[in-house]
């Protein structure tokens, strides 16, 4: 039939053993029959085998990737693409494919190009830490986060049901978006975030930072990922990127014009819309 994936028969295989490939490999132990890591860092290799994190670990795709029945391209986005165009050359049965990459249109117009032997469907899971390496892989990361699942020319009833099926295997809840409508969401979630933790940190005079409080570690966190980590991201969704800063750096200036003109009626109005808006978020 083709929707008779089943996860508990099924042999997974992990390209990337970060933080989120490593906490999905976590989280699946146990619920399939085997799981296969593939990352190009030894120490990571031998870190993943020491805490049998997966079953079989190793640097080379040509020698995993065929015996696997669902791949999952846990990799940056840079590195996702670039798989996905090795792909018709490492596997040459038929084989599920997803991935957790954090933009999704340039993905899925790869997804979307693959033999159709592939059964390919986007994900992304909303949630991680700007730790990202395999050392502080969780198996817990995923549970009640959203889970993105965005549909592509390959995907089948198949490919949809195995990833429903990992979703509800790691504690997820799955969200179904397509690719664009993602991209212009996660540059407000997640993008712009980054970068307003980063210009933080770059606006603090060096002098000051013995005397920062819980309040600005709290704003600053998102600092602390590697900028490698998210230079694809943000060249993959540039557009919608600039537009999410266009829209931030227009409330800054009505919060400094205000201030200038000493408008603290104003202000006033604006911080409790601010506030409201974000106790709907909390309680959301």
């Amino acid at each position: 039939m083709e929707d008779d994936f089943k996860l508990r028969d099924s042999k997974i295989a992990i390209v990337g053993l970060g933080l989120m490939g490593g906490s999905l490999a976590l989280a699946l132990k146990g619920k399939c029959v085997a799981l296969y890591g593939i990352d190009t860092h030894r120490p990571t290799l031998e870190l993943a085998l020491a805490k049998r994190i997966v079953d079989v670990a190793g640097s080379d795709p040509a020698s995993l990737l065929p015996q696997a029945d669902l791949v999952v391209l846990a990799a940056p986005v840079p590195a996702i693409l670039e798989y996905l165009q090795k792909l018709p050359f490492l596997i040459k049965r038929a084989c599920i494919v997803t991935d957790l990459g954090s933009t999704k249109s340039q993905i899925v117009s790869a997804m979307d190009a693959l033999p159709e032997r592939f059964e390919a469907v986007g994900g992304h899971p909303i949630c991680g830490k700007e730790t990202p390496t395999l050392r502080n892989a969780d198996g817990a990361l995923y549970r009640s986060a959203p889970f993105v699942v965005v549909s592509t020319r390959r995907t089948t009833a198949r490919a949809r049901n195995a990833a429903e099926q990992i979703i509800s295997a790691i504690g997820a809840r799955s969200v179904e978006l397509d690719a664009a409508e993602h991209d212009r969401t996660l540059a407000f979630t997640s993008h712009l975030p980054f970068l307003i933790s980063s210009a933080l940190v770059s606006a603090l005079p060096q002098e000051y930072i013995d005397l920062i409080g819980t309040g600005f570690r709290s704003n600053a966190r998102l600092a602390g990922t590697p900028a490698s980590m998210m230079l694809g991201i943000l060249r993959s969704n540039r557009e919608n990127v600039l537009n999410a800063l266009r829209s931030f750096r227009d409330s800054l200036t009505e919060l400094e014009e205000n201030l200038r003109s000493e408008n603290y009626i104003q202000i006033e109005k604006r911080l409790d819309q601010s506030r409201l808006f974000y106790q709907e978020i909390v309680h959301s």
